[in-house]
Protein backbone atom coordinates (compact mmCIF):
# COMPACT_ATOMS: atom_id res chain seq x y z
CA UNK A 1 0.00 0.00 0.00
CA UNK A 2 2.62 1.84 0.85
CA UNK A 3 4.51 1.63 -2.17
CA UNK A 4 1.19 2.21 -4.05
CA UNK A 5 1.08 5.77 -2.47
CA UNK A 6 4.67 6.32 -3.25
CA UNK A 7 4.29 5.80 -6.86
CA UNK A 8 1.29 8.14 -7.12
CA UNK A 9 3.58 11.23 -5.44
CA UNK A 10 6.13 10.67 -8.16
CA UNK A 11 3.27 10.89 -11.37
CA UNK A 12 1.86 13.28 -9.43
CA UNK A 13 4.98 14.87 -9.42
CA UNK A 14 6.42 14.24 -12.95
CA UNK A 15 6.30 17.14 -15.10
CA UNK A 16 3.90 17.24 -18.30
CA UNK A 17 5.62 17.47 -21.55
CA UNK A 18 5.16 21.29 -23.19
CA UNK A 19 3.59 21.99 -25.66
CA UNK A 20 6.53 23.13 -28.60
CA UNK A 21 4.95 25.74 -31.23
CA UNK A 22 8.03 25.96 -33.19
CA UNK A 23 6.72 23.55 -35.67
CA UNK A 24 3.52 25.07 -35.69
CA UNK A 25 5.23 28.30 -36.52
CA UNK A 26 6.75 26.52 -39.19
CA UNK A 27 3.30 25.90 -40.70
CA UNK A 28 2.33 29.32 -40.13
CA UNK A 29 5.27 30.70 -42.17
CA UNK A 30 4.51 27.94 -44.94
CA UNK A 31 0.43 29.07 -44.97
CA UNK A 32 2.15 32.74 -45.43
CA UNK A 33 3.77 32.03 -48.30
CA UNK A 34 1.15 30.00 -49.84
CA UNK A 35 -1.19 32.86 -49.52
CA UNK A 36 1.29 35.12 -51.14
CA UNK A 37 1.82 33.20 -54.04
CA UNK A 38 -1.44 31.08 -54.51
CA UNK A 39 -4.38 33.18 -53.08
CA UNK A 40 -6.17 35.03 -55.99
CA UNK A 41 -8.00 37.25 -54.08
CA UNK A 42 -4.65 39.10 -52.17
CA UNK A 43 -5.55 42.44 -53.65
CA UNK A 44 -9.16 42.11 -52.60
CA UNK A 45 -8.27 41.49 -49.00
CA UNK A 46 -5.87 43.93 -48.56
CA UNK A 47 -7.97 46.56 -50.58
CA UNK A 48 -11.84 46.10 -50.53
CA UNK A 49 -12.12 44.04 -46.97
CA UNK A 50 -9.06 45.87 -45.88
CA UNK A 51 -7.20 43.36 -43.88
CA UNK A 52 -3.59 44.02 -42.56
CA UNK A 53 -2.14 40.69 -43.58
CA UNK A 54 1.29 41.71 -41.21
CA UNK A 55 -0.33 42.44 -38.45
CA UNK A 56 -2.91 39.61 -38.98
CA UNK A 57 -0.14 36.95 -38.86
CA UNK A 58 1.52 38.37 -36.59
CA UNK A 59 -1.23 38.28 -33.86
CA UNK A 60 -1.74 34.43 -34.84
CA UNK A 61 2.18 34.25 -34.05
CA UNK A 62 1.82 35.63 -30.71
CA UNK A 63 -1.40 33.08 -30.02
CA UNK A 64 0.78 29.92 -31.04
CA UNK A 65 3.55 31.12 -28.98
CA UNK A 66 1.27 31.27 -26.30
CA UNK A 67 -0.66 27.38 -27.07
CA UNK A 68 -0.54 25.02 -24.77
CA UNK A 69 -1.96 22.16 -26.93
CA UNK A 70 -2.18 21.27 -30.45
CA UNK A 71 -6.15 22.02 -30.24
CA UNK A 72 -4.78 25.99 -29.35
CA UNK A 73 -2.43 25.84 -32.10
CA UNK A 74 -5.49 24.48 -34.82
CA UNK A 75 -7.84 27.10 -33.41
CA UNK A 76 -5.01 29.98 -33.88
CA UNK A 77 -4.69 28.90 -37.64
CA UNK A 78 -8.24 28.59 -37.92
CA UNK A 79 -9.37 32.49 -36.33
CA UNK A 80 -6.46 33.43 -39.03
CA UNK A 81 -8.39 31.95 -41.94
CA UNK A 82 -12.06 33.01 -40.90
CA UNK A 83 -10.57 36.71 -40.63
CA UNK A 84 -10.86 36.62 -44.67
CA UNK A 85 -14.69 35.90 -44.78
CA UNK A 86 -13.53 34.13 -48.58
CA UNK A 87 -15.49 31.30 -48.67
CA UNK A 88 -13.20 29.21 -50.74
CA UNK A 89 -10.55 29.76 -48.17
CA UNK A 90 -10.18 26.82 -45.84
CA UNK A 91 -7.70 24.90 -44.03
CA UNK A 92 -8.55 20.66 -43.63
CA UNK A 93 -7.05 18.84 -40.78
CA UNK A 94 -6.34 15.15 -41.24
CA UNK A 95 -8.82 12.82 -39.79
CA UNK A 96 -7.41 9.91 -38.11
CA UNK A 97 -9.15 6.61 -39.42
CA UNK A 98 -11.57 4.88 -38.26
CA UNK A 99 -11.07 1.84 -35.86
CA UNK A 100 -11.05 -1.28 -37.16
CA UNK A 101 -14.47 -2.94 -36.38
CA UNK A 102 -13.52 -6.84 -37.19
CA UNK A 103 -16.61 -6.66 -39.75
CA UNK A 104 -16.15 -6.29 -43.22
CA UNK A 105 -17.67 -2.93 -44.26
CA UNK A 106 -21.11 -2.98 -45.73
CA UNK A 107 -20.63 -2.30 -49.28
CA UNK A 108 -22.10 1.38 -49.93
CA UNK A 109 -24.87 1.93 -53.02
CA UNK A 110 -23.39 3.01 -56.28
CA UNK A 111 -24.54 6.73 -55.95
CA UNK A 112 -23.35 7.36 -52.03
CA UNK A 113 -20.04 6.05 -53.49
CA UNK A 114 -20.33 8.62 -56.09
CA UNK A 115 -21.01 11.26 -53.26
CA UNK A 116 -24.17 12.36 -54.06
CA UNK A 117 -26.21 13.57 -50.96
CA UNK A 118 -29.35 15.17 -50.73
CA UNK A 119 -27.46 16.97 -47.26
CA UNK A 120 -26.19 19.55 -49.93
CA UNK A 121 -30.07 20.89 -50.13
CA UNK A 122 -31.37 23.76 -47.75
CA UNK A 123 -34.44 24.60 -47.59
CA UNK A 124 -35.86 27.67 -49.48
CA UNK A 125 -37.15 30.70 -48.80
CA UNK A 126 -39.82 31.31 -51.72
CA UNK A 127 -42.25 28.10 -51.31
CA UNK A 128 -43.34 29.85 -47.80
CA UNK A 129 -44.63 33.29 -49.39
CA UNK A 130 -48.19 33.66 -49.22
CA UNK A 131 -50.94 31.53 -51.59
CA UNK A 132 -48.02 29.55 -52.72
CA UNK A 133 -49.26 26.59 -55.07
CA UNK A 134 -47.31 23.83 -55.93
CA UNK A 135 -46.90 22.70 -59.26
CA UNK A 136 -44.23 20.08 -59.01
CA UNK A 137 -42.47 18.65 -56.56
CA UNK A 138 -39.22 16.81 -57.78
CA UNK A 139 -36.09 17.70 -57.84
CA UNK A 140 -36.84 21.46 -58.69
CA UNK A 141 -39.78 22.23 -56.38
CA UNK A 142 -42.18 24.87 -58.35
CA UNK A 143 -45.53 26.85 -58.02
CA UNK A 144 -46.98 30.01 -58.38
CA UNK A 145 -48.29 33.23 -56.10
CA UNK A 146 -50.13 35.59 -56.93
CA UNK A 147 -49.03 39.52 -56.02
CA UNK A 148 -51.03 42.52 -56.70
CA UNK A 149 -52.66 40.77 -60.60
CA UNK A 150 -49.69 39.83 -61.40
CA UNK A 151 -49.09 35.60 -61.06
CA UNK A 152 -45.55 34.93 -60.33
CA UNK A 153 -44.26 31.20 -61.35
CA UNK A 154 -41.18 30.01 -58.41
CA UNK A 155 -38.87 27.71 -58.90
CA UNK A 156 -36.14 26.58 -55.96
CA UNK A 157 -32.60 25.20 -57.28
CA UNK A 158 -31.09 24.16 -54.10
CA UNK A 159 -28.02 23.78 -55.51
CA UNK A 160 -26.20 23.81 -58.95
CA UNK A 161 -24.70 20.31 -59.30
CA UNK A 162 -26.52 16.92 -59.54
CA UNK A 163 -24.37 15.31 -56.47
CA UNK A 164 -27.67 16.90 -54.24
CA UNK A 165 -29.96 15.14 -56.17
CA UNK A 166 -29.36 11.59 -54.91
CA UNK A 167 -32.77 10.55 -57.60
CA UNK A 168 -30.92 12.38 -60.69
CA UNK A 169 -28.01 9.36 -59.76
CA UNK A 170 -30.25 6.34 -59.29
CA UNK A 171 -32.11 7.44 -62.61
CA UNK A 172 -29.20 8.05 -64.53
CA UNK A 173 -27.68 4.64 -63.16
CA UNK A 174 -30.94 2.97 -64.31
CA UNK A 175 -30.65 4.54 -67.73
CA UNK A 176 -26.76 3.08 -68.30
CA UNK A 177 -27.90 -0.35 -66.31
CA UNK A 178 -25.82 0.09 -63.75
CA UNK A 179 -26.43 -1.73 -60.31
CA UNK A 180 -25.84 -0.42 -56.94
CA UNK A 181 -23.14 -2.99 -56.27
CA UNK A 182 -21.64 -2.03 -59.40
CA UNK A 183 -17.60 -1.18 -59.70
CA UNK A 184 -17.66 2.53 -61.40
CA UNK A 185 -14.09 3.44 -62.63
CA UNK A 186 -13.31 6.87 -63.99
CA UNK A 187 -15.00 6.08 -67.56
CA UNK A 188 -18.16 4.98 -65.86
CA UNK A 189 -18.28 8.08 -63.67
CA UNK A 190 -18.14 10.36 -66.35
CA UNK A 191 -20.58 8.50 -68.09
CA UNK A 192 -22.97 8.69 -64.57
CA UNK A 193 -22.10 12.21 -64.46
CA UNK A 194 -23.10 13.39 -68.09
CA UNK A 195 -26.37 11.36 -67.93
CA UNK A 196 -26.86 13.31 -64.49
CA UNK A 197 -26.64 16.64 -66.15
CA UNK A 198 -28.59 15.76 -69.04
CA UNK A 199 -31.47 14.96 -66.68
CA UNK A 200 -30.66 17.70 -64.68
CA UNK A 201 -30.83 20.09 -67.44
CA UNK A 202 -33.87 18.52 -69.15
CA UNK A 203 -36.21 19.06 -65.50
CA UNK A 204 -35.19 22.61 -64.89
CA UNK A 205 -35.87 23.15 -68.75
CA UNK A 206 -39.08 21.55 -68.07
CA UNK A 207 -40.19 23.27 -65.06
CA UNK A 208 -39.75 26.59 -66.53
CA UNK A 209 -42.38 25.15 -69.15
CA UNK A 210 -45.00 24.17 -66.46
CA UNK A 211 -45.00 27.09 -65.57
CA UNK A 212 -45.32 28.95 -68.36
CA UNK A 213 -48.37 26.66 -68.84
CA UNK A 214 -49.48 27.52 -65.45
CA UNK A 215 -49.93 31.15 -66.47
CA UNK A 216 -46.88 32.93 -64.68
CA UNK A 217 -46.16 36.27 -66.14
CA UNK A 218 -42.98 36.95 -64.03
CA UNK A 219 -40.23 34.11 -62.89
CA UNK A 220 -38.87 34.07 -59.50
CA UNK A 221 -35.58 31.53 -59.04
CA UNK A 222 -34.97 30.97 -55.55
CA UNK A 223 -31.43 30.67 -54.45
CA UNK A 224 -31.21 31.66 -51.22
CA UNK A 225 -29.59 28.90 -49.60
CA UNK A 226 -27.80 27.48 -52.20
CA UNK A 227 -23.76 26.70 -51.45
CA UNK A 228 -22.77 26.56 -55.18
CA UNK A 229 -21.99 23.58 -57.41
CA UNK A 230 -20.75 23.50 -61.03
CA UNK A 231 -20.70 25.69 -64.25
CA UNK A 232 -24.43 24.00 -64.74
CA UNK A 233 -25.15 27.37 -63.83
CA UNK A 234 -24.26 29.22 -66.37
CA UNK A 235 -26.48 26.98 -68.63
CA UNK A 236 -29.05 27.89 -66.60
CA UNK A 237 -28.99 31.08 -66.48
CA UNK A 238 -28.87 31.09 -70.44
CA UNK A 239 -31.81 29.23 -69.77
CA UNK A 240 -33.82 32.38 -68.62
CA UNK A 241 -32.81 34.90 -71.12
CA UNK A 242 -33.65 35.37 -74.77
CA UNK A 243 -30.69 37.69 -74.41
CA UNK A 244 -26.60 36.79 -75.47
CA UNK A 245 -25.69 36.77 -72.43
CA UNK A 246 -21.57 37.60 -71.73
CA UNK A 247 -20.10 35.63 -68.92
CA UNK A 248 -17.67 37.21 -66.58
CA UNK A 249 -14.06 37.88 -67.79
CA UNK A 250 -11.17 35.44 -65.84
CA UNK A 251 -8.05 36.30 -63.50
CA UNK A 252 -5.80 33.41 -62.55
CA UNK A 253 -3.09 32.67 -60.34
CA UNK A 254 0.23 32.70 -62.78
CA UNK A 255 1.95 29.37 -61.98
CA UNK A 256 2.34 25.92 -63.31
CA UNK A 257 -1.11 25.06 -62.47
CA UNK A 258 -3.00 27.25 -64.92
CA UNK A 259 -0.32 27.22 -67.60
CA UNK A 260 -0.51 23.32 -67.34
CA UNK A 261 -4.60 23.88 -68.07
CA UNK A 262 -4.54 26.37 -70.87
CA UNK A 263 -1.85 23.90 -72.74
CA UNK A 264 -4.09 20.92 -71.77
CA UNK A 265 -7.26 23.32 -73.51
CA UNK A 266 -4.64 24.45 -76.83
CA UNK A 267 -3.55 20.58 -77.41
CA UNK A 268 -6.98 18.81 -77.10
CA UNK A 269 -8.17 21.71 -79.84
CA UNK A 270 -5.42 20.82 -82.14
CA UNK A 271 -6.04 17.12 -81.91
CA UNK A 272 -9.71 18.25 -82.45
CA UNK A 273 -8.57 19.92 -85.04
CA UNK A 274 -7.07 17.12 -87.16
CA UNK A 275 -10.83 15.74 -87.87
CA UNK A 276 -13.09 18.92 -87.63
CA UNK A 277 -14.57 19.79 -90.54
CA UNK A 278 -13.32 22.41 -92.76
CA UNK A 279 -15.76 25.10 -91.99
CA UNK A 280 -14.43 24.76 -88.26
CA UNK A 281 -10.93 24.53 -88.49
CA UNK A 282 -9.94 28.34 -89.17
CA UNK A 283 -12.14 28.80 -85.67
CA UNK A 284 -10.21 26.50 -83.75
CA UNK A 285 -6.99 27.61 -85.09
CA UNK A 286 -7.67 31.17 -83.80
CA UNK A 287 -8.58 29.06 -80.40
CA UNK A 288 -5.58 27.18 -80.39
CA UNK A 289 -3.60 30.25 -80.48
CA UNK A 290 -5.77 32.49 -77.34
CA UNK A 291 -5.15 29.16 -75.12
CA UNK A 292 -1.12 29.29 -75.96
CA UNK A 293 -0.85 32.81 -75.43
CA UNK A 294 -2.78 32.13 -72.04
CA UNK A 295 -0.58 29.34 -71.15
CA UNK A 296 2.43 31.63 -71.78
CA UNK A 297 0.57 34.39 -69.83
CA UNK A 298 0.15 31.78 -66.73
CA UNK A 299 3.87 31.28 -66.35
CA UNK A 300 4.94 35.22 -66.91
CA UNK A 301 6.94 35.34 -63.88
CA UNK A 302 5.79 38.94 -62.24
CA UNK A 303 7.63 38.81 -58.96
CA UNK A 304 9.14 41.66 -59.44
CA UNK A 305 5.79 43.60 -59.99
CA UNK A 306 6.39 43.83 -64.21
CA UNK A 307 3.16 42.81 -64.46
CA UNK A 308 -0.55 42.44 -62.44
CA UNK A 309 0.13 39.04 -59.95
CA UNK A 310 -3.41 37.86 -62.23
CA UNK A 311 -3.24 36.76 -65.30
CA UNK A 312 -5.85 37.64 -67.45
CA UNK A 313 -7.34 35.16 -70.32
CA UNK A 314 -10.61 34.32 -71.58
CA UNK A 315 -14.09 34.07 -69.43
CA UNK A 316 -15.66 31.80 -66.80
CA UNK A 317 -16.91 29.79 -69.59
CA UNK A 318 -13.69 29.11 -71.50
CA UNK A 319 -12.32 30.99 -74.32
CA UNK A 320 -15.90 32.05 -75.42
CA UNK A 321 -17.96 34.08 -73.17
CA UNK A 322 -21.04 34.31 -75.33
CA UNK A 323 -22.89 31.65 -77.60
CA UNK A 324 -26.20 30.75 -78.90
CA UNK A 325 -26.99 27.41 -77.16
CA UNK A 326 -27.13 25.51 -80.54
CA UNK A 327 -23.70 27.11 -82.04
CA UNK A 328 -21.91 24.27 -80.54
CA UNK A 329 -24.57 21.49 -81.42
CA UNK A 330 -22.66 18.10 -82.38
CA UNK A 331 -19.19 19.22 -81.85
CA UNK A 332 -17.47 17.24 -79.38
CA UNK A 333 -14.35 20.15 -78.75
CA UNK A 334 -17.12 22.30 -77.78
CA UNK A 335 -16.47 21.81 -73.56
CA UNK A 336 -12.97 23.43 -74.17
CA UNK A 337 -13.97 26.32 -75.73
CA UNK A 338 -17.62 27.29 -74.19
CA UNK A 339 -18.24 24.58 -71.25
CA UNK A 340 -21.95 25.86 -71.42
CA UNK A 341 -22.03 23.44 -74.81
CA UNK A 342 -21.78 19.85 -72.20
CA UNK A 343 -24.97 20.69 -70.92
CA UNK A 344 -27.62 20.70 -73.94
CA UNK A 345 -29.67 23.73 -72.67
CA UNK A 346 -31.33 25.97 -74.62
CA UNK A 347 -31.75 29.54 -74.66
CA UNK A 348 -34.26 31.48 -73.66
CA UNK A 349 -36.91 28.67 -72.87
CA UNK A 350 -38.37 31.33 -70.14
CA UNK A 351 -38.02 34.46 -71.45
CA UNK A 352 -40.11 37.22 -69.80
CA UNK A 353 -39.13 39.19 -66.51
CA UNK A 354 -37.00 37.23 -64.06
CA UNK A 355 -36.13 38.22 -60.45
CA UNK A 356 -33.56 36.09 -58.24
CA UNK A 357 -33.72 35.60 -54.36
CA UNK A 358 -30.39 35.78 -52.35
CA UNK A 359 -29.19 35.63 -48.98
CA UNK A 360 -25.89 35.50 -46.92
CA UNK A 361 -25.66 32.07 -47.87
CA UNK A 362 -25.79 32.20 -51.03
CA UNK A 363 -22.30 30.90 -52.23
CA UNK A 364 -19.87 30.42 -55.38
CA UNK A 365 -21.37 29.21 -58.24
CA UNK A 366 -24.99 30.07 -57.05
CA UNK A 367 -23.07 33.92 -57.10
CA UNK A 368 -22.22 33.39 -60.62
CA UNK A 369 -25.68 32.60 -61.97
CA UNK A 370 -27.07 35.74 -59.86
CA UNK A 371 -24.12 37.99 -61.24
CA UNK A 372 -24.44 37.16 -64.55
CA UNK A 373 -27.78 37.75 -64.94
CA UNK A 374 -27.46 41.07 -63.02
CA UNK A 375 -24.62 42.15 -65.19
CA UNK A 376 -26.27 41.39 -68.66
CA UNK A 377 -29.45 43.22 -67.27
CA UNK A 378 -31.55 39.94 -67.63
CA UNK A 379 -33.03 40.06 -64.27
CA UNK A 380 -33.62 41.55 -60.71
CA UNK A 381 -31.72 40.38 -57.59
CA UNK A 382 -33.64 40.81 -54.56
CA UNK A 383 -32.45 40.02 -51.20
CA UNK A 384 -29.33 40.26 -49.12
CA UNK A 385 -25.87 40.75 -49.94
CA UNK A 386 -24.38 37.12 -50.77
CA UNK A 387 -21.45 35.33 -49.07
CA UNK A 388 -18.87 36.51 -50.80
CA UNK A 389 -16.98 32.60 -52.20
CA UNK A 390 -16.92 33.94 -56.41
CA UNK A 391 -14.27 31.90 -57.88
CA UNK A 392 -12.97 28.74 -56.50
CA UNK A 393 -10.65 25.85 -57.18
CA UNK A 394 -9.88 24.30 -60.48
CA UNK A 395 -9.09 21.08 -61.29
CA UNK A 396 -8.60 19.97 -57.91
CA UNK A 397 -6.88 23.56 -57.26
CA UNK A 398 -3.70 23.99 -55.44
CA UNK A 399 -3.33 22.69 -52.10
CA UNK A 400 -0.85 23.19 -49.47
CA UNK A 401 -0.11 20.65 -47.19
CA UNK A 402 1.48 21.94 -44.04
CA UNK A 403 4.32 20.38 -43.00
CA UNK A 404 4.17 19.77 -39.20
CA UNK A 405 0.53 19.65 -38.79
CA UNK A 406 -0.22 17.55 -41.87
CA UNK A 407 -3.66 20.84 -42.33
CA UNK A 408 -4.18 20.94 -46.03
CA UNK A 409 -4.61 24.81 -46.41
CA UNK A 410 -7.00 25.53 -49.71
CA UNK A 411 -7.40 29.09 -51.47
CA UNK A 412 -9.04 30.12 -54.87
CA UNK A 413 -6.80 29.97 -57.60
CA UNK A 414 -9.18 31.81 -60.09
CA UNK A 415 -11.31 35.08 -60.25
CA UNK A 416 -13.86 36.61 -61.96
CA UNK A 417 -14.97 40.06 -62.65
CA UNK A 418 -18.01 41.72 -62.65
CA UNK A 419 -18.96 44.28 -65.33
CA UNK A 420 -17.96 46.85 -62.94
CA UNK A 421 -14.76 45.41 -62.75
CA UNK A 422 -15.01 44.26 -59.49
CA UNK A 423 -13.98 40.81 -58.11
CA UNK A 424 -17.21 38.54 -57.38
CA UNK A 425 -15.75 38.07 -54.34
CA UNK A 426 -17.42 40.76 -52.92
CA UNK A 427 -20.74 39.45 -52.87
CA UNK A 428 -23.52 39.82 -55.40
CA UNK A 429 -25.58 43.14 -53.65
CA UNK A 430 -29.23 42.54 -54.59
CA UNK A 431 -31.15 46.00 -57.01
CA UNK A 432 -33.89 45.30 -54.31
CA UNK A 433 -32.32 44.87 -50.57
CA UNK A 434 -34.74 42.85 -47.94
CA UNK A 435 -33.40 42.87 -44.70
CA UNK A 436 -32.67 39.43 -44.48
CA UNK A 437 -30.83 37.63 -41.90
CA UNK A 438 -29.90 34.05 -42.56
CA UNK A 439 -30.83 32.69 -39.61
CA UNK A 440 -34.14 34.47 -39.81
CA UNK A 441 -36.91 31.69 -39.81
CA UNK A 442 -38.91 31.09 -43.50
CA UNK A 443 -41.87 32.45 -42.11
CA UNK A 444 -40.21 35.53 -41.47
CA UNK A 445 -38.11 35.58 -44.38
CA UNK A 446 -41.17 35.28 -46.59
CA UNK A 447 -42.90 37.94 -45.44
CA UNK A 448 -40.27 40.37 -45.57
CA UNK A 449 -39.66 39.60 -49.37
CA UNK A 450 -43.25 39.55 -49.93
CA UNK A 451 -43.62 43.51 -49.14
CA UNK A 452 -40.61 43.83 -51.66
CA UNK A 453 -42.52 41.59 -54.20
CA UNK A 454 -44.11 44.48 -56.26
CA UNK A 455 -40.78 46.68 -56.16
CA UNK A 456 -38.75 44.13 -57.74
CA UNK A 457 -41.71 42.92 -60.36
CA UNK A 458 -42.18 46.51 -61.56
CA UNK A 459 -38.23 46.39 -62.26
CA UNK A 460 -38.03 42.98 -63.61
CA UNK A 461 -41.21 44.03 -66.13
CA UNK A 462 -39.48 47.24 -66.98
CA UNK A 463 -35.73 45.39 -67.82
CA UNK A 464 -37.98 42.51 -69.82
CA UNK A 465 -39.52 45.30 -71.83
Amino acid sequence: MKAFALLSLFLAAAPAVAFDPAPWLGDLAQARQAIDRKYANLEWLRHDRGVDLDAAFARTKERLEGAQSEAEARRALERLFERFHDGHVAIRWPTPAPAASGMPPKPAPLCVRMGYNAAYLRDGTARHLAGYRAVSGDIFPAGTIDNGGTRIGVIRVGIFMPQGYPALCEQAARDLSLSEGAECDDSCSDRLITRAYELMTAAFEQRLRDLKRAGAQVLLVDISGNSGGSEWAEAAARALSRKRLQSAPLGFVRGEHWAKQWREVAAALNDARKTAAPADRAALAGWIAEANAAAAEAGRDCADGSCPRLGRAGYATGLVGSAPSAQFDGKPWAVHVFTPAQYGYHDGVWDGPVIVVVDQETWSAAEEFAAMLQDNDAAVVMGARTGGAGCGHTDGGTPTTLANSKGVLEVPDCARFRRDGSNEVNGIVPDVVVALRFDDGPGFKARLIEAKLPEAIARAEALAR
